[in-house]
Order: C-alpha cells, then sequence, then structure tokens
C-alpha cells in the first residue's frame, strides 16, 4: 500500500511469454499489493509463464482485442479491491520503476490519472521508437490538444495510472475493444473533469515489445481524429454519444 491505497498492476498480455518475467521482477513489491495478469488468448506461453511467476492470471477464451482486455484488468482489479490501478505492459518496453512514482500521484491526492509519457525528457527516439511512429504521435497529439485545449505530451503511452473512482464512475464499457480504447478513455477523462498528469517514461523498443503493423496504425489515426471530433461536439452539445453520458452510457459493476 501507499498512503493506505491498495495498489494493484494489471498487464494486459498477448504473446508476452520472453518478456512477462524481466517486466514482473522490476515491479517494486514494497507498494504494489498484487499483480494481475488478463491473457487475451495468447498463442505462447504466455499463461504458463505468469503462473510459474505466482501472478493472478484470468484467461480469455477468445480474442478480444487491446480496449477489450484493459475492460477485464480494470474490472478483476477493482473486484479485488484496488484503491489506485496502474496499468502496464509487459513486453518490458515501459520501466517497472515509475510504478510508485505514479501511484504516488493518485495516492497523494494531487491527480486522478497519470500517465507515463515517452515524449517528456526526450526519451521516446533515445529509447528506439520508429521514427514514423514518433512523427505520427507528435502531430496526433498536437491535433488533439488544440481540439480538447489539453497540453498533454503525449496521448498514445500504454502506461497509466488510474484512481478507483474514475474507473468506477467513466462509462468505458462504451469504448471499442480495439486500440482506440486507450484514446477514448483519456477524453472521457477530460470531459468529465478528472484531473490528470504525466511523469517522465523512459521505453525500451526491442524485438519483442507489442505493435501494431501500418495498417493498423493508419486505423488507429483516423480513429483518435474521429475521437477527438466526438469529444469537441459533444462538449459543445452538439451531439449526444453514449460514451460521454454519465447516465445512460454502460460502466463497470463488480456484481
Amino acid at each position: 500500500m501507499l498512503n493506505g491505497k491498495k495498489i494493484i498492476v494489471v498487464f494486459p498480455a498477448y504473446n508476452a511469454e520472453k518478456t512477462i518475467e524481466r517486466t514482473y521482477q522490476e515491479i517494486p513489491r514494497d507498494i504494489v499489493d498484487e499483480v494481475i495478469l488478463v491473457d487475451d488468448h495468447s498463442k505462447d506461453n504466455t499463461i504458463t509463464a505468469a503462473k510459474r511467476l505466482g501472478i493472478t492470471t484470468v484467461v480469455h477464451d477468445k480474442n478480444l482485442g487491446y480496449g477489450g482486455n484493459q475492460k477485464t484488468c480494470y474490472r478483476e482489479a477493482l473486484k479485488r479491491g484496488a484503491d489506485i490501478v496502474v496499468m502496464l505492459h509487459p513486453d518490458y518496453q515501459y520501466s517497472p520503476k515509475l510504478v510508485t512514482a505514479m501511484a504516488a500521484l493518485i495516492s497523494s491526492g494531487m491527480f486522478d490519472v497519470v500517465l507515463g509519457s515517452r515524449i517528456l525528457g526526450g526519451y521516446a527516439l533515445k529509447g528506439g521508437m520508429p521514427m514514423y511512429k514518433y512523427i505520427s504521435n507528435r502531430f496526433l497529439t498536437a491535433f488533439e490538444n488544440i481540439l480538447t485545449k489539453q497540453k498533454l505530451s503525449e496521448y498514445h503511452t500504454g502506461y497509466r495510472a488510474y484512481a478507483r473512482e474514475v474507473l468506477l464512475s467513466l462509462p468505458i464499457l462504451e469504448n471499442s475493444d480495439d486500440f482506440i480504447f486507450d484514446n477514448q478513455i483519456l477524453t472521457q477523462v477530460f470531459y468529465f473533469g478528472y484531473r490528470i498528469g504525466e511523469v517522465t517514461s523512459p521505453c525500451s523498443y526491442n524485438e519483442d515489445c507489442s505493435s501494431i503493423n501500418l495498417k493498423r496504425s493508419i486505423i488507429y489515426g483516423l480513429g483518435v481524429l474521429g475521437n477527438s471530433l466526438k469529444y469537441v461536439l459533444a462538449k459543445r452539445k452538439w451531439r449526444n454519444y453514449r460514451m460521454f453520458d454519465w447516465d445512460r452510457g454502460r460502466k463497470i459493476t463488480l456484481e
């Protein structure tokens, strides 16, 4: 625990057999109460590796997608009483050692959501991020900041920490089961007025890091643009979307 808050790290996993042990071993266990891995129907031995390490493991019978995986991650963590949930990819792209700093910013009451940014400090390219990914990341982030009137350095990081209240109150079940989920939940955070902060996060791109191909990247980019426009329309009360509807939008339930 940290400041009396129960902290659970969740791994949204897909074919993470080669990197899961290194990621898990560097998690600061002095403050992390539990680690939960949700396997999205991997084709390798991710489940075996996770169980060997003693990680609480939840298995999808079929592939639900990155967003669908996260929905299960958050539901399982909340059921186990998490006050703070930190999502960390088990592919060792992000340093597990930052869990303490990210959780502390929430447990102290300063923020409701904290992102680990690869852009702050110039670590993206130093860590091996491909140039085309870096350029698209910077372009999409600038576009989103203009439309949402925010000042984030990066919208596309997979390293995130959430307060319990955020995950229970946001209608995240209205979000996509695909990669655009990450972007949608951030616009929901903005829309409903939660406080969001960032910390500098070094990254390490290697051959075992999870990634999407060019076609999926283009689909994701178009989805980001569309999601930002939806946010503007909803904020100005020109259109209604269930993902921005506090009362009608589907939320995680713990029953």
